[in-house]
This record gives structure tokens, sequence and C-alpha cells, in this order.
């Protein structure tokens, strides 16, 4: 039989796909002709000369491993501890004293024992697990250690510094993934308590009553106090925070005039008009709101006799003889407001 009949020999075989367009086993490889598996895995597949097809999924070959270097060790996950590993305690060390191995068996318990064998590829090195071992000794010990939340397996004898190292490694690996978990439940209740809000404060902006401006003023008191000043054709020119806790010093235009009242937050009751309102001990303050205090001021307004005491920065109708004080015309020191 000459070379071009052995070439033309189909045989089939089952191999590890390891996401390449090539299969290989010990010193041969052969380059993949048609569809890819969509996932890694053992597969049945036909052989002719350099090319091969994958037919069908296949449970692994325990001969793949002839002819191939056996590497020994803890699996932690998708990670094998080798048995001559040496432990460095740093957390950001860990995984650099650990391998990937792909095709793990699902269901080993937490700390198996697994022999795995390295296959070259086109751009890396991968591992691939073969098969479980027998356990050595104190691997039952280690994962009561580690079902316990212990620091460490110092009290255990016979641990190995592969054994050790996987302790940690998992140890390290629940701690991670807990935390993730309380950002993730985190950043979800921020997310949900957000979506909350927006969906008060559209109710709110759809729901142009009191009621609805107050609700809208714990969420967004500028559009609350912008639309309560509207109703009687005032402007919003600025709010800030007052030196008193729940207060909002509200700046707005009115009939020409820059003037500045403060307000409770939630209520958007008045709690200092900036104008006099009233005659005797009780100035009348708190008796309006935002949406009402500009009527009062209009009649004021109207009847000549507005006294101001809170201008607004650039109030361009405050008098000329104002005593320094924020008052609109001299007040002898007993004179009522």
């Amino acid at each position: 039989m000459g070379w071009q009949e052995l070439l033309s020999v189909k045989e089939t075989r089952v191999l590890p796909w390891l996401g390449e367009r090539r299969l290989a086993y010990q010193n041969q490889s052969w380059r993949i002709q048609g569809r890819l598996p969509a996932e890694y895995g053992w597969y049945q597949c036909t052989l002719e000369g350099r090319n091969a097809r994958v037919v069908s999924r296949s449970d692994p070959d325990p001969d793949f491993e002839q002819g191939h270097k056996i590497i020994r060790g803890y699996l932690a996950g998708d990670r094998l501890i080798p048995d001559n590993a040496r432990v460095d305690p740093d957390p950001n060390k860990l995984i650099d004293q650990t391998l990937p191995v792909l095709l793990v068996e699902p269901g080993l318990d937490r700390f198996a024992r697994a022999v795995v064998i390295p296959l070259p590829t086109e751009t890396d090195k991968v591992y691939l697990y073969m098969r479980q071992e027998f356990p050595v000794g104190p691997e039952a010990d280690v994962e009561a250690a580690y079902l316990e939340r212990l620091e460490s397996v110092s009290h255990v004898s016979g641990v190995t510094p592969a054994l050790d190292l996987a302790f940690r490694w998992l140890s390290y690996l629940r701690l991670e993934t807990e935390r993730l978990e309380r950002e993730e439940e985190a950043r979800r209740a921020e997310e949900e308590r957000k979506r909350l809000a927006e969906e008060r404060l559209r109710e709110a902006l759809r729901n142009n009553t009191g009621a609805g401006r107050r609700a809208l003023a714990v969420l967004d008191f500028n559009t609350a106090a912008r639309q309560a000043l509207a109703l009687s054709g005032a402007e919003l020119l600025d709010a800030r925070p007052s030196y008193n806790k729940n207060e909002m010093v509200v700046q707005y235009r009115f009939r020409h005039r820059r003037l500045e009242c403060v307000v409770t937050r939630e209520t958007l009751r008045v709690v200092d008009s900036g104008v006099c309102l009233g005659h005797g001990a009780e100035k009348g303050d708190t008796l309006f709101t935002l949406e009402s205090i500009t009527t009062v001021i209009g009649e004021a307004l109207d009847r000549g006799i507005l006294v101001v005491y809170r201008h607004a920065p650039g109030d361009r109708d405050r008098p000329a003889d104002n005593d320094g004080h924020g008052r609109d015309r001299n007040l002898d020191e007993d004179e009522e407001w």
C-alpha cells in the first residue's frame, strides 16, 4: 500500500474539541471541514488524510491520555491546583497558582483529586480533564472546615500544600461571590428605588393639583415650585435650601418685581413671605402657600401699599429711600407692618 492510499484511509476516533478549527492527538493534527460544534466537548470524528469532520457528541475516550504528560492535583471548580504547588497566601496571587481546566466532569466533590493533561493549541496551551482520582486522606476534614467557614486548615493533619491552596482558593471565591451578590442586590435595589421615584415623579407631574405638587416637591422641588407660582403668572427664578432644615428659599418674578420668600419643602407653606402681610402681632405668613402668596402681593401692589423686606437680587423696583435693612420705606421703630 502506497502513501497515497494511506492518506485516503478513513477512520473514526473520539477526540476533544476545544474551540479551534483543528483536532489533535499526540503528534497528529487534522483540519476540521464543515460546521464546528456549538460547545466544547468530546465528539466522534471521521478522519481522512489531514482532514476531519465532527459527527456527533460522545463520551470521553479513556485511552486519550496515553502518550501525554499527566498532571495530578486538586480541582477547585474549573481550576486545578497541581500537587507540586507551593502556597503563596497573597489573595492577589492565588489564581496564578492554579491551572484552568476544560471539560471538567460535572458533579465532583468540592476537593476532588483529578488527572489532567496539557494540550498545545495554535495560540496557547490548555489543560484537559481526564479522570478523577481517589482521595489521599484529609479531604473530608478540609471540606468540613470549608463548610464551617474556618480561616485555615492548620488543625487538620496531613494537609499538603496543594490541598491547603485549594482550601484558600475556594474560600476566597466564596467571599468574592458573596460580595458580588451583595453589590448586585444593592444595585438592583437602587435601580428599583430610582424606578419608583421616577414613576412617582411622572405621576406627580401629571397630577397638577395641590396634592400632586406637594408629592412632586419631595422629588423635584423646583418643578413643584414652578408649577405653584405659574398658577398666578409668577416665574420661578431660583430655589435653594434655607439654613433651617426642610425649608427652601424661593426667588421669583411677579409683576416685574423680583421677590423672595421661605417655604417648607414638603408642603410649600410660607414660613417667611418676605413682605408685610398684615397688622398686629401675627404677620400672617403661615396662612399662605406658594400658590396663594402672590394673591395678597398682587392686591398690595394694586393698592400701592406693598412693603418688601426680602428682595431678590436685581429687584429693579426697590425704592431709593430703602433703609438698608430690606424694607421699601422708612418705618418708625414702633410702627407695625
